[in-house]
């Protein structure tokens, strides 16, 4: 009998059709002679807004035969554009997950396949559990360069993480002579290629042999949110928190009843300072690897557009992955713009402060016909983010 669940961390589905559940197998075996399995779902909206984009379910009883598994919605979804030249992944033992065969057609996504095993998972994207999330803290704890900070607690008592990395000052310059780097990932906790990311930067910043990380680390300490929205990610909720707040549209007025993730993030950052921030997101419509900058702000410097272009120019030469021919216009967010993390860091510090986006896809000027982008590349290219930061730190 073919089953399908979600009820795991971040799993999201909906049956439409009693093809996927365990009470009436008769779709599913409309097609008998064949042998085909025509099984019919439904994305399933945030818990709390009408976002509709995420997915992750287990698929079981469909080895050997093949699957159509048909996206009834995906006209309707958020980004229906996500959906064109999209290919979902999927996973037997949830570490090595791959590309399977995808269409869209009259709005309706349709994946075939013949599973190999009795189960396989889907997914929208690789996911990054919470229970890999609270690995990470416990491995980067392991070096004398980290600490923990609990910075309070999420709408449903999720601890919020903060990794503060560095090693203090040097004997001969004040505390404040260190510049303050900021990290945050998964505002939009769907957005699951931004902790990837986050975890090779860290792997990278501890590594002791690693002569760019000791000169970053003398130059700076670090300040990394890996998961900004632990409440949705474990909901499986593609843009929204527990209480229905889009996270990156909260930095402006942030508030404990809905949004304490960012107010708490913010308070922090009002005690250390920040001199270079990075905000790590996926979009789902755009096959590249690019950055949007705070230049539509009235107050953008001169020495802010500078270090911006610099940076940019760093970055391509540091990861073949990273453009800058397609992207984001300058005036896309002008109307809200400091209600976004990015600018409002950017308008309230001064300081060079860049949304990053990675690809739900694959990247178009590197394709990979197997994985398209994944887990792994963007956990390199987090590891090379690294080298156009200390050129910014260095050139500072």
């Amino acid at each position: 009998m073919i089953r399908i669940s979600s009820n795991f961390d971040s799993g999201a589905i909906e049956i439409a059709s009693p093809a996927a559940g365990s009470r009436d197998e008769s779709n599913a075996e409309s097609n008998a002679e064949s042998g085909d399995a025509v099984i019919d779902v439904n994305i399933r909206r945030d818990s709390h807004q009408d976002f509709t984009q995420w997915f992750h379910f287990r698929l079981q009883g469909a080895r050997g035969r093949p699957c159509a598994i048909r996206f009834l919605n995906a006209g309707q979804c958020t980004y229906p554009a996500g959906w064109e030249g999209y290919r979902a992944v999927a996973s037997y033992d949830r570490e090595q997950w791959f590309r399977v065969p995808t269409s869209y057609r009259d709005g309706v996504m349709a994946v075939a396949f013949t599973p190999e095993r009795d189960s396989v998972y889907l997914a929208y994207f690789e996911p990054y559990g919470w229970d890999r999330h609270l690995a990470l803290l416990g491995r980067a704890e392991a070096s004398p360069r980290v600490r923990v900070i609990g910075l309070g607690q999420t709408i449903e008592g999720r601890d919020i993480d903060c990794l503060d990395i560095g090693e203090g000052p040097r004997v001969d310059e004040p505390l404040e002579a260190k510049k303050q780097v900021w990290i945050i990932a998964r505002q939009h906790p769907g957005e699951t290629m931004a902790e990837w990311f986050v975890e090779g930067f860290i792997e990278r910043l501890i590594d002791d042999s690693d002569p760019v990380a000791r000169a970053a680390l003398a130059l700076a300490d670090f300040h990394i949110v890996p998961n900004m929205n632990p409440d949705g990610s474990l909901r499986g909720n593609l843009r929204t928190s527990a209480t229905g707040a889009n996270l990156n549209r909260e930095w402006l007025a942030p508030s404990m009843e809905r949004s304490p993730e960012v107010l708490l993030v913010r308070r922090r950052m009002e005690e250390t300072g920040v001199d270079l921030f990075i905000d790590a997101h996926g979009d789902e419509a755009l096959p590249y690897v690019f950055v949007a900058g705070s230049e539509m702000l009235p107050d953008f410097t001169e020495r802010q557009r500078s270090e911006q272009v610099a940076f940019i120019e760093a970055f391509k030469h540091a990861s073949p992955d990273f453009q800058d021919r397609f992207g984001y216009s300058a005036g896309k967010y002008s109307s809200d713009a400091l209600k976004l993390a990015s600018k409002w860091v950017g308008h309230r510090f001064g300081c060079l402060s860049l949304t990053l986006e990675m690809p739900f896809k694959d990247n178009a000027d590197a394709p990979d016909e197997r994985v398209g982008w994944n887990g792994k590349r963007s956990k390199r290219l987090g590891e090379e983010i690294l080298l156009p930061m200390l050129a910014n730190l260095k050139g500072r």
